[in-house]
């Protein structure tokens, strides 16, 4: 194995660390309701704790790997951030729980920012997309994390000592990575915290990402209400619609760089709007198990690229460093992420399920549409700045 190949297994168990931090502790909220005696409401308010750190880190992150390089942010932010996962098990009230959730946000974003652009640099050495399987390693470690958090349930640990022994496995794998993690070489002066107008590129990919986004956290939140309240699916198979989505999801991340190789990143994005407002149209049409999963799956493969070759466009602006312009794009996308389910919440009060999901198709005809209209502004080099490994 060569020293660029090691790099791509080093920076890809780096995704996969930090997706199954992120998963570990999706899989314990219901304890950390029952550990405070939270209601529905409480536990929704304090939920949102998490996306506002994210929030606010994300201007910081931009500039810190900016300033510092992305190597010094990973293994530094990496050491914080498995070292605050137990924090969340061990708070002993509601009140300490906001801080490090936030904290925790906070520092999950300058991961997502720092490794993004980590794997930028190791793409343009490798002469070849490579950025959608580690978004596929994240995925794939999110499905990791909720089968070892049931298993950890099934041993009555706590929340705590199972943080505990995600955080063990997640030092070792910052150990044994870190010699593979390089400093990255600038490719453009534009620094700073991100609080400036994204010029007409970014602006465009971080509205493709917003729909993108939007999508995916619709059908998170709710891909099972959806089957039990509209396709009436029986018991058993509430959750089918879900697995469907993330199943080609995740899988859809391992394809997306050869496809975006032959194809163009363009041409795929396409492609994934038009899946999208299929799947999403299929399930409204026609609500019944076949249908709709086939439908949820469609959207799965079609959400897949979005974000992850709406980075890799991103990370190429000639305005701005790769984080910053990473930052930028992921500030307007993260919107979506936040906006997505109280809407389809919000237009389901005033008519019903099918009318929401029947908006949210409109995301994937926008991503469409915006991939297509005055589409050069998407044109990159066809081949990779070659750079000394």
């Amino acid at each position: 194995m060569n020293l660029l190949s090691k790099r791509r297994v080093a920076v890809g168990s780096l995704f996969f660390f930090v997706g199954l931090c992120f998963a570990s502790w999706a899989s314990r909220i219901p304890d950390i309701q029952s550990k405070f005696d939270l209601s529905e409401g409480e536990l929704g308010s304090m939920l949102l704790f998490l996306p506002i750190g994210s929030l606010i880190g994300l201007p910081i992150a931009g500039w810190a790997v900016h300033r510092f390089g992305s190597r010094v942010v990973i293994l530094v932010g990496g050491v914080i951030y498995a070292l605050t996962l137990p924090l969340i098990g061990l708070s002993p009230s509601s009140w300490v729980l906001i801080p490090v959730l936030v904290t925790y946000g906070m520092l999950g974003n300058t991961m997502n920012i720092s490794l993004n652009t980590q794997a930028l640099d190791l793409e343009d050495q490798m002469g070849k997309n490579i950025l959608a399987s580690f978004h596929g390693l994240w995925s794939l470690a999110g499905f990791t994390g909720a089968g070892i958090g049931a298993g950890m349930i099934f041993l009555n640990m706590t929340p705590a000592e199972h943080f505990g022994v995600i955080t063990l496995i997640s030092l070792l794998i910052l150990f044994v990575a870190k010699g593979y993690i390089i400093k990255e070489e600038k490719v453009s002066e534009g620094g700073g915290l991100v609080l400036k107008k994204p010029d007409a590129l970014l602006l465009r990919v971080g509205m493709i990402a917003f729909l993108g986004m939007m999508s995916e956290g619709c059908m998170f939140d709710w891909s099972g209400v959806y089957f039990k309240k509209v396709v009436l699916a029986e018991p058993e198979l509430v959750v089918l619609g879900y697995v469907a989505f993330m199943g080609a999801m995740a899988s859809g991340r391992f394809f997306t760089d050869k496809l975006a190789d032959r194809y163009t990143k363009v041409a795929v994005i396409q492609v994934s709007g038009f899946l999208i407002l299929t799947g999403l149209l299929t399930a409204v049409f026609l609500p019944v198990v076949w249908s709709a999963t086939l439908g949820f799956l469609l959207v799965g493969l079609g959400v897949a690229s979005i974000v992850p070759l709406s980075y890799g466009i991103a990370g190429r602006s000639k305005l701005y460093s790769p984080s910053v312009a990473l930052a930028m794009v992921s500030t307007i996308s993260f919107f979506g992420f936040l906006l997505g389910p109280p809407m389809i919440g919000f237009v389901a009060e005033l008519f019903d399920l099918k009318v929401s999901f029947a908006l949210v198709a409109m995301c994937g005809l926008g991503i469409l549409l915006l991939s297509s209209f005055r589409k050069q502004v998407f044109l990159i080099p066809p081949k990779f700045p070659k750079k000394t490994a």
